[in-house]
Formats: C-alpha cells, sequence, structure tokens
C-alpha cells in the first residue's frame, strides 16, 4: 500500500504542508465521497438489514484508504431520504435529510468500527440560497424508481415533480449548491486532534439544507431541498484544504461514448478539457454532478493556493486502486498534451455495461 501511494504522491506533486495530528503518519488528507446506492445493492429492498450488509462490504475498502492518508467520509441518501419521504410525507425535505444523515451515519459508523477506524459521525448544516434558481428547476432524484403510468399518478396524486432516470422515472427536488458548511471546524478540530484513526462521517446526503434569515443573519431555518452530496464534498474538501477528492461510484471512471463497443475511459483529464468537451452532460441527474464536483475542487484548490489539488472519479470496489491511477480517471492540472491521457482500449467483452448495471451512474 504505501509503494502505491508513494508513486501516486510522485506523480501527482508534493502536496500543501499543514498541520497533521503528530501521532498519524498521513500522506494526504483526503474527502471520500460514496453515493446512498452504495449501501442499496441492485435487487434488493432497501432494509437496515440489507444496508448494514452492504456497508460491511464497503467497509474494508474505505479502511486501505486510511493506512496512509487522513480521511473524510461523506455520503449520499437519495434511496434513503426518498424512503423516509413516501413514510412520513408530511415531514420536510430538510428534517427528513437529518434523519437519513443520522440513519446512514450509524449504519457506517457500526461497519467502520468492526475493522479498526474511529467514526465520528456530524451533523452537518449546510446554508443555500432560498432564491436559487435550483428551487425552479427541481434536479435530484431521490426514492426508488417507477415505471411510467406509476410515476404519473404519484405526481398528479402528491404534487410531485418526476422525471426520467434511464428507462425509468424517479421523483425530483430542488438542489441548491452549499454556500457554507456550519461545521467544517468541528470536522477541522477532530482531524487535528491526538487521537488515531479518527475519521469523521460529514455532510451527509449533502448536509441538512438551512438558510439565514436576512433580517437575523444568526437564525437559521430549515429548508425544503436535496442538496447534491459531491458538490458539499466538493466543497468541504477545499473548506478543509484536502490534497484530494475522491468520488466513488457503480459505474468505473469517466468514459468517452460509456457503453457502447468504442467506448473509452480517461486515465487522466484536466479540468479545461472536461468542461470544453462537456463530459458528464448527458448525466445531468447523476455522472454530470460528480464529474462537475471534480472540477470544481481542483479550480477552487488551485484558486486558493493548492496547486498540486486532485480528484479522481472510481468505482467503489477499486477504492484502494484509484490513487495509484491502477483504476478510475484522475483529475488535476498538470497534465501535458491535449489535456487527457487514455487507457489502453480494453476488449468490448470488458468494456460493455453487463446487465445488472445499465444504469451505471445513477445518483446518490
Amino acid at each position: 500500500m504505501f509503494s502505491r501511494i508513494h508513486r501516486v504522491n510522485t506523480l501527482l506533486s508534493q502536496s500543501l504542508s499543514r498541520s497533521y495530528s503528530s501521532t498519524s503518519r498521513v500522506d494526504a488528507r483526503v474527502v471520500v465521497a460514496v453515493g446512498g446506492n452504495a449501501l442499496q445493492r441492485r435487487g434488493e429492498r432497501l432494509t437496515i438489514e440489507n444496508m448494514l450488509k452492504a456497508a460491511a462490504e464497503m467497509a474494508p475498502m474505505i479502511a486501505d484508504l486510511t493506512k496512509d492518508n487522513e480521511v473524510i467520509l461523506t455520503h449520499g441518501n437519495g434511496p434513503q431520504v426518498g424512503e423516509l419521504a413516501l413514510e412520513r410525507s408530511a415531514a420536510t425535505f430538510d428534517v427528513l435529510g437529518a434523519e437519513s444523515m443520522g440513519q446512514i451515519g450509524y449504519v457506517l459508523a457500526q461497519a467502520l468500527s468492526s475493522v479498526g477506524i474511529k467514526p465520528v459521525p456530524i451533523l452537518t448544516q449546510v446554508v443555500v440560497d432560498p432564491q436559487h434558481e435550483a428551487f425552479r428547476d427541481p434536479t435530484k432524484f431521490v426514492g426508488p424508481i417507477y415505471g411510467a403510468k406509476e410515476a404519473n399518478a404519484l405526481a398528479q396524486s402528491l404534487g410531485w415533480t418526476v422525471k426520467a432516470d434511464g428507462e425509468y422515472f424517479r421523483r425530483v427536488v430542488p438542489s441548491p449548491p452549499p454556500q457554507e458548511i456550519l461545521q467544517v471546524h468541528a470536522i477541522e478540530t477532530l482531524l487535528t486532534s491526538d487521537q488515531d484513526n479518527i475519521l469523521p462521517i460529514a455532510c451527509g446526503g449533502g448536509g441538512v439544507p438551512v438558510a439565514r434569515v436576512s433580517s437575523c443573519p444568526s437564525t437559521l431555518i430549515g429548508v425544503e431541498a436535496v442538496i447534491d452530496k459531491d458538490a458539499c464534498g466538493s466543497k468541504l474538501a477545499v473548506d478543509l484544504k484536502s490534497d484530494g477528492l475522491i468520488i466513488l461510484t457503480d459505474g468505473g471512471g469517466i468514459w468517452e461514448r460509456f457503453g457502447k463497443p468504442d467506448a473509452r475511459e480517461m486515465k487522466y483529464a484536466t479540468p479545461e478539457y472536461l468542461l470544453g468537451t462537456k463530459a458528464g452532460k448527458n448525466f445531468p441527474g447523476s455522472m454530470g454532478p460528480k464529474i462537475q464536483a471534480a472540477i470544481d475542487f481542483v479550480q477552487n484548490s488551485v484558486a486558493a493556493g493548492n496547486t498540486n489539488a486532485w480528484a479522481a472519479i472510481g468505482d467503489l470496489k477499486d477504492a484502494s486502486k484509484i490513487m495509484s491511477n491502477e483504476e478510475g480517471t484522475i483529475i488535476k492540472n498538470d497534465i501535458e498534451g491535449e489535456g487527457v491521457v487514455w487507457r489502453p482500449s480494453a476488449p468490448v467483452s470488458e468494456i460493455t455495461p453487463k446487465k445488472e448495471s445499465q444504469e451505471p451512474h445513477r445518483s446518490g
């Protein structure tokens, strides 16, 4: 593990110096984002028992990243908050978001504790602008998938907005960008403590959306929305002056012509290349936000003085291989040529999605 991390640190250049815990040896401070769908395996019902099993499978992969790095974990909540909304139709999404954060935080904490990590779930409030245009065009998928007829009936009876998600339909809610993470100093305090193996779990589901009352800015009110977890994870990583941001998916890195016989995966890409080619724009409710979050982290970190900042997108099952760039896509500035390096072509059977992966970049 150390040799792989050493190679990637050489590749990504020296990280910015900072005051890590004096008792911990780390190569990088990294925010890791996993989707809410990581806790719901395909074809299984969304139950606490199934979430616990999925978390137990994920925990060793996250623990592997913590061996040589200081890790902050964030997670999605799309399936979970959608289920809670079905159960409690009178509850607002800020309350439902807080409930899902507690639920998922507990599930992850139990699994991570079993592999020697000291997880600390933090109920995180995130300030948004209640007048943002996102409230006029909801885009964030929540809850289960439906057929066209069932989705239309639910939209009419419950006043939902529904949109196509692949061949199915799901409910969508407003997803404004995060402006301020209120508990970021508490997270920093945990990271700089003298305790080993501390792993904060923060900004779950994008955090609890709140707004400041204009007449009294210290007063907060809940907002009916779900913040994109990757956008919030990107801001969290910038605020914590992280070296890297890893976004874990269930469909690998960034692909050109994904699912086609001539598909190819990016090994490295610059933010400028991704913006210029509009990468991920065909997946506005799923892969698109992940790519934008990675771009934002690199660009905002560089603007703040961290010129060696990098982001990575890859499959959850390949988590330990992403930092060494054996798998996934790394986004960083210093790539020569046209701003992209492609992975060697693989046989068609290896790059065509399997039957169970027809929706490879679903949001969570």
